[in-house]
């Protein structure tokens, strides 16, 4: 019997056959995306859904003509982000990030491949910008044990195969990051690997306007996400027995149940262990009146990176003077730091200019001022000058990157510390904070 699709069950009854980004509105369909939940909270919000079958094609057209205009024969891809952001495709992410299973080569002529678990072939499909599909690309040590450096070279002659026929006598093929056994084979192959991170950091810094509409819309979804953690962390700590770790589940929680996709850390922390940074949470129990302090690094829907952090005060009492004071120097932190950014400006001139902290917190103060986000952390991050490295980050600002500005204001050996980060759209003109979420009033 044939299968029609007005027969088959939809994400949304109320739809015909595609969903408002494109997508096909089928409830069995293999593309993973937003949920029912997340789809009424955009429109409830009157937020434009990205068009996805247009936002591959830019990202596509972006990573060939950065490709031709290095004198690059191919660019292959290892990294599962740098995959997604080619082909807009996933396999159990976070398992392919320590196990590479999977490769994507982007030739010159625009002619893509995609090497999948041979299992899977179908969660690329969907996709008709990717032209072929094999597999092979696995040769990591629990996979082929002592046979890596044969699988690795069979690899390599898939790879000399496709350039071959793609990229004629250009055999300088930037690689992102690969197993040592695939970059000898490689090597072997007469290839000359070039530095293939360069090439997608610095096309993915730049986003199109559906990679902006899309990351608009993960926004929202991972605010209200935050705000269900919040939520929670207000209505339960007062009765006790509520730990860091259960605070946190409510944010994944809520990221899932939007269509998000995974949190790249762990990083809420309450009470002295807010001090000094960089403790993830943890079984400890969360009193009243105590600060809780945590960073998103949230990959959401669309897999875009959402990457905010907020600092709460729980309870009804005061907080501390100190408290209070370093919380003002955060937002003036954000504020005065946010408000030299526009096209043209430079890395350096970031790095140097600005709001400069106190002495006493300029010993436990955060990694870079700023740093670029798209799929995750990207290029270029933005140093303290005692942080700076001449030729690093030789760039200015252009429309369309996207910068966390941090803050994190931490006295030396004191017993908290106050973390924020806002995500800023770089416009024709200026800026635009693209995060709305509020600062707890109770710490201003």
């Amino acid at each position: 019997m044939a299968d029609h699709f007005a027969d088959r069950r939809k994400i949304d009854p109320a739809r015909g056959a595609t969903l408002g980004d494109g997508t096909p509105n089928d409830n069995d369909r293999v593309e993973i995306g937003p949920t029912q939940l997340a789809f009424a909270e955009w429109a409830a919000a009157g937020l434009a859904l990205p068009d996805l079958a247009a936002m591959r094609e830019d990202r596509w057209r972006r990573l060939t003509r950065a490709i031709v205009a290095r004198g690059y024969g191919g660019l292959l891809l290892f990294d599962p982000l740098n995959i997604r952001y080619a082909t807009d495709t996933t396999n159990m992410q976070l398992w392919n990030a320590h196990n590479p299973f999977r490769a994507c080569l982007l030739c010159a002529d625009g002619h893509m491949v995609m090497w999948e678990y041979k299992n899977s072939p179908f969660l690329v499909t969907f996709n008709p910008l990717v032209k072929e599909l094999r597999s092979g690309a696995t040769f990591f040590y629990n996979s082929t044990g002592d046979r890596g450096e044969a699988a690795a070279t069979g690899f390599a002659a898939q790879v000399d195969e496709v350039m071959r026929a793609h990229a004629g006598m250009n055999r300088r093929l930037a690689v992102d990051k690969i197993m040592v056994h695939g970059l000898r084979a490689l090597e072997r192959a007469g290839f000359a690997v070039m530095e293939g991170e360069e090439v997608t950091e610095r096309t993915r810094a730049i986003k199109g306007p559906d990679e902006i509409r899309a990351m608009r819309c993960a926004h929202h979804a991972c605010e209200a996400s935050i705000a269900e953690m919040e939520a929670f962390a207000r209505t339960k700590v007062p009765g006790g027995g509520v730990s860091e770790d259960a605070i946190w589940a409510e944010l994944h929680r809520a990221n899932i149940a939007r269509g998000g996709e995974w949190i790249e850390t762990r990083l809420l922390a309450s009470g002295p262990r807010t001090n000094p940074w960089f403790q993830e949470c943890g079984p400890r129990i969360v009193a009243e009146n105590e600060i809780l302090a945590f960073d998103t690094d949230l990959i959401g829907c669309y897999g875009f990176c959402i990457d905010i952090s907020r600092t709460w005060w729980l309870g009804e009492a005061r907080p501390s003077n100190a408290m209070i004071s370093a919380m003002h120097h955060a937002m003036d932190h954000i504020r005065v730091n946010m408000e030299m950014l526009r096209p043209g400006v430079s890395i350096d001139a970031l790095v140097h200019g600005g709001h400069q902290l106190e002495d006493q917190y300029w010993k436990q103060k955060y990694s870079c001022k700023m740093h670029g986000v798209g799929l995750c952390d990207e290029w270029p991050y933005v140093t303290y000058p005692d942080g700076w490295t001449p030729g690093a980050f030789d760039a200015v600002l252009e429309p369309g990157m996207v910068l966390c500005v941090e803050a994190l204001v931490s006295p030396e050996g004191g017993a908290f510390s106050i973390k924020l980060e806002d995500q800023v759209l770089i416009t024709e003109t200026g800026y635009e904070n693209l995060t709305r979420y509020p600062f707890d009033p109770r710490l201003i």
